[in-house]
């Protein structure tokens, strides 16, 4: 009889499809560099496979060079830094069930090949070796010659995205939201079902003050203390 565990494992691995990643580049920085986003690439062995697929194309990092090179992506990175969201996407690591979908993708041959077929795909090593000699590689170098960007960097400060998030830590919402999501069970995935207490367990009866009352009343009276 075949154990269970790798039928359990195999299980919970799911689909791999090829559009689990953004549709273009400029996307797929936008989500890398958002702090209540990057991580979903590593939670989900199919989003996982369509990010490594993208990646392995040079115009993804050309794509990552430029936006990095425009300051409101800062700005966002920031704002989402302070967002309770961020908490809720890395805490979601503690959840078991993600263990259990990776190591099913690892006995999964359908990872393998997808794996394997990306580091021997001929057309992969082709656009790395056209990438010196591709404009679009060289369009960050470009953006550096360019008196606009630094025009945009000096007004960067004062822009009203940037005035909203230096701000928003004198927002007493912003506290109230981030003590929300840490009591939230939701944020941990998985792990949170462990913070709220089982319905099957017996409640402990309720403590009626009257009956407090009654035993004080019942209970000796100290005697008073001699006078000096």
């Amino acid at each position: 009889m075949k154990s269970l565990i790798p039928m359990l494992l195999l299980a919970a691995a799911p689909a791999f499809a090829a559009d689990a990643a953004p549709a273009s580049n400029e996307a797929l920085a936008q989500k890398m560099l958002d702090p209540t986003q990057n991580a979903s690439a590593f939670k989900d062995p199919q989003a996982f496979l369509a990010w490594a697929n993208s990646m392995s194309n040079p115009a993804a990092s050309a794509a990552l060079a430029q936006t990095g090179m425009d300051p409101a992506t800062y700005i966002r990175l920031l704002s989402g830094m302070m967002n309770p969201a961020s908490l809720q996407n890395y805490m979601q690591f503690t959840d078991p069930n993600l263990a259990m979908k990776w190591m099913g993708a690892g006995l999964d041959p359908r990872t393998i090949g997808s794996m394997a077929s990306m580091a021997t795909n001929p057309a992969m090593y082709g656009n790395w070796m056209q990438a010196p000699v591709n404009p679009q590689m060289w369009a960050p170098a470009t953006q550096m010659l360019n008196p606009a960007m630094y025009g945009n960097w000096m007004q960067a400060p004062m822009s009203p995205a940037a005035v909203n998030t230096m701000m928003t830590p004198m927002n007493p919402n912003t506290y109230m939201n981030w003590t929300g999501a840490m009591a939230d069970p939701r944020t941990y995935g998985g792990m949170g079902q462990m913070m709220t207490m089982p319905t099957a367990m017996p409640t402990m009866p309720a403590i009626d003050p009257a009956i407090l009352m009654k035993l004080l009343q019942s209970m000796p009276a100290m005697p008073a203390a001699p006078a000096r």
